[in-house]
């Protein structure tokens, strides 16, 4: 496979070569990845998650072995007290994919995160950049008066992407709040790339399963989760400070514990029922936001036919 994608590579000198390969939750891209690109390509992880240091059961991130057989990159790059942008994301991972390909590798952009794809493949759009002094008093808000309140306030400075950004996203909500208020504008109105970049020449490939499944098998994680010790990571993350504030603390498996400390009803019980709940939804919203990603080409993981038909095309 590798060897035709190395060929097919060989043909394009003014873009690079990519394949990008996106999926919900627990759909099976790991173990795609180890099973039919093991050899000749290096893997840059596109989960907001994997990026910090400390949160490795939660995120099912590849452990240090399975790092030395594929290389992995933008994994253990932040502490979970610091922000990730996907405008970072994007950045880190151009530079990245020129490294790789200097190598001889094919960059092979992997994960979840639906934003930090698309806008990989698209580009940015040309919202203002980030204001210091705005998003402090954003935080100061978010503190006194909590999200639903900026919530709230999005919906009528900005419908448009508060229909689009889940009422539990802190950080995408601060952010478009931090654009209307610098700019005037609503987020919206700024002009999101529809085609995919110029220097990139990729081969997009979308995993699916059908919804039942899909629903087993996350099952199965978080409990493999939990009985790997979830719980005592979360412990240490609290130990050494975190807070419900700490951006890495907003994901679906560290979240629910502060949300079932703050009921008063905390259980471990009714912690993994609510990380499941959580985490069915988000394949829901992840998969609504894939389809809307052009030149996919959609296979179910286990489908080894359409895979070799694929890389004959590669």
């Amino acid at each position: 496979m590798l060897s035709t994608i190395s060929k097919k590579k060989s043909n394009v000198t003014d873009r690079i070569r990519v394949v990008v390969i996106f999926g919900p939750t627990a759909v099976g891209k790991t173990e795609l990845l180890f099973r039919r690109f093991s050899r000749g390509c290096e893997v840059v992880s596109a989960d907001s998650l994997q990026v910090y240091r400390g949160l490795d059961i939660g995120t099912a991130k590849p452990s240090p072995y399975q790092q030395s057989l594929l290389p992995h990159h933008c994994i253990d790059i932040r502490e979970p007290y610091e922000q990730f942008t996907v405008g970072d994301f994007v950045r880190l991972a151009d530079r990245l994919c020129n490294e790789i390909t200097s190598r001889g590798n094919i960059p092979l952009i992997s994960g979840g995160t639906a934003y930090y794809l698309k806008h990989f493949l698209y580009g940015l759009p040309g919202a203002p950049p980030g204001d210091a002094e705005v998003r402090s008093r954003l935080q100061e808000e978010l503190r006194l008066n909590g999200l639903a309140s900026l919530y709230r306030e999005l919906e009528l400075l900005d419908p448009q992407s508060a229909s689009r950004i889940a009422p539990a996203d802190a950080y995408r909500i601060t952010r478009a709040l931090e654009v209307c208020r610098c700019s005037g504008r609503p987020l919206s109105s700024f002009r999101v790339p529809e085609c995919v970049r110029d220097r990139l020449d990729p081969v997009v490939i979308g995993l699916t399963r059908e919804p039942k499944e899909l629903r087993r098998r996350i099952a199965q994680r978080v409990k493999m989760m939990m009985d790997q010790g979830l719980v005592r990571e979360m412990q240490q993350l609290m130990r050494s400070g975190a807070t419900s504030a700490w951006p890495a603390m907003k994901g679906i498996g560290y979240r629910e514990f502060f949300l079932s400390r703050h009921s008063g009803e905390y259980s471990l019980r009714d912690t993994e029922q609510q990380v499941r709940a959580h985490t069915v939804r988000y394949a829901k919203q992840q998969m609504t936001f894939f389809r809307s990603i052009s030149r996919t080409v959609w296979i179910h993981p286990d489908d080894d036919r359409s895979l070799s038909k694929l890389c004959g095309i590669l």
